[in-house]
């Protein structure tokens, strides 16, 4: 971040009185609640520090590491007594007081947008470091992070920092989110897609890989008759023979090889009516694996077409949840799992998916499907608790998302799944239900 920009920004929080909350979002991401509607974010990722605004920002998890319960013990509903850039380097430095019982502590909290050694370092008011973002040893710089160490400053910088006026710091403030969350949306959106592309290419590869059912069939009547004529011809056969020539019902010559592990022309037979009937079942299984494979590729393609229409991170990280059980659980490849709000969210990809979810869905478990159209059948994961309405709406969007690639206005019936009434396989019936509309133009 530029000094330039810093001095701006500093001079936008000297308007502020107090720190109405202050804990970290992300690990790297600071939220900072001034007064009382005011809220800023301070991104302390080395090479990548910024300060920003924007109308919300989730929080990934509650940290309570000794940094951030000092955090909140020291700042939350503190008093801003100064705020100044420190040292006249990228440092944005608070003075804060906190009116307690027994005395007034004054406590110094310190942003550092220095590049390599971004921080953000808690002080008491002799400037003794009482926690840290990040704790820096003396190997690493001249300049000690360590509890209970005074805290050195900063060299002055030997050259003189351009400026660059703003003409709207709150705005600026704003475009630093849009811009982050363009590029961070850009890079995700790249690197997902990438890994949809190599899935995809490897369910082509074996959707190409597969036996043609007209050669499997043909493969099991050719082995069938090369056993029943041995079988026929077992009289003929000398002991240890390799390779019999016989002929066949039509007068026609047949050579057929004995295999060395068989040791007599019987199990022979026996071995080929055994490679007969798998490839006959092979052949006949043949069209489940292709519309097996076909209706992944299509979901794989749906998929990928959701994510390319994807409007921002958060859409993205709801698609690629990370991995939140602490022990190895069997996946299931026709069943696709979200979450949303830490409710869990399950699309079948497939029929088979579809009715594995209607098949094993609990009573109070809330069922969506598109209205009055074909589409991928949704569960909410209730365990017995009101679902708020948002988490509806999202599982209607990903029902929609992986059922249509047209944009426009769609409306999704959702109901307890005790309302849902099996017909066959995947057809259902259902009478109780409410319907929202979902607009992906």
């Amino acid at each position: 971040m530029k000094l330039s920009h810093l001095k701006q920004i500093t001079a936008y929080l000297q308007n502020f009185k107090k720190i109405s909350a202050i804990y970290r979002v992300s690990d790297t991401i600071v939220k900072v609640a001034f007064d009382r509607d005011d809220e800023l974010y301070f991104e302390m990722q080395r090479s990548n520090s910024k300060i920003f605004k924007c109308a919300s920002y989730a929080r990934s998890k509650v940290y309570n590491a000794p940094f951030d319960v000092l955090l909140a013990k020291r700042f939350n509903r503190a008093n801003i007594l100064h705020v100044e850039l420190f040292g006249g380097d990228k440092i944005v430095r608070f003075k804060t007081s906190v009116a307690s019982a027994y005395k007034e502590e004054i406590t110094y909290l310190q942003f550092e947008f220095t590049g390599k050694y971004t921080n953000v370092i808690i002080l008491d008011e002799n400037e003794i470091v009482l926690e840290a973002l990040r704790h820096v040893d003396i190997f690493s710089s001249f300049r000690e992070v360590r509890v209970g160490q005074k805290l050195l400053d900063v060299p002055q910088a030997p050259f003189e920092a351009k400026e660059y006026p703003l003409e709207d710091v709150e705005q600026f403030l704003y475009d630093e989110y849009a811009k982050e969350m363009d590029d961070k949306l850009s890079s995700l959106k790249k690197q997902k897609i990438s890994l949809l592309n190599k899935k995809l290419k490897k369910l082509q590869k074996l959707y190409e890989s597969l036996d043609d059912e007209n050669e499997l069939e043909a493969q099991a009547a050719k082995l069938n008759h090369s056993a029943n004529l041995l079988l026929a011809n077992m009289h003929k056969i000398k002991p240890y023979q390799r390779v019999v020539e016989v002929e066949d019902y039509e007068g026609k010559k047949v050579k057929i090889e004995l295999h060395k592990e068989f040791s007599s022309a019987s199990m022979m037979a026996n071995s080929l009516f055994t490679r007969s009937k798998k490839a006959k079942q092979r052949a006949s299984h043949l069209h489940i694996e292709k519309e097996s494979l076909l209706s992944k590729m299509e979901h794989m393609r749906l998929f990928i077409h959701t994510v390319e229409e994807a409007k921002d991170v958060a859409k993205i990280q709801l698609l690629f949840p990370k991995n939140i059980q602490t022990k190895r659980v069997k996946t299931n490849d026709s069943i696709e799992i979200f979450w949303v709000e830490g409710y869990k969210i399950s699309l079948g990809k497939n029929e088979k998916g579809n009715v594995e979810l209607l098949q094993n869905a609990r009573a109070k478990d809330i069922w969506l499907h598109m209205k009055e159209r074909p589409s991928a059948h949704v569960i909410i994961t209730t365990d017995k608790q009101n679902v708020p309405m948002s988490v509806v709406e999202s599982a209607a969007r990903l029902c929609v998302d992986f059922t249509m690639l047209e944009k426009g206005r769609y409306l999704v019936d959702y109901t307890p799944r005790r309302e849902v009434s099996i017909q066959n396989d995947a057809n259902v019936l259902y009478n109780k239900y409410k319907t929202v509309e979902v607009d992906t133009r």
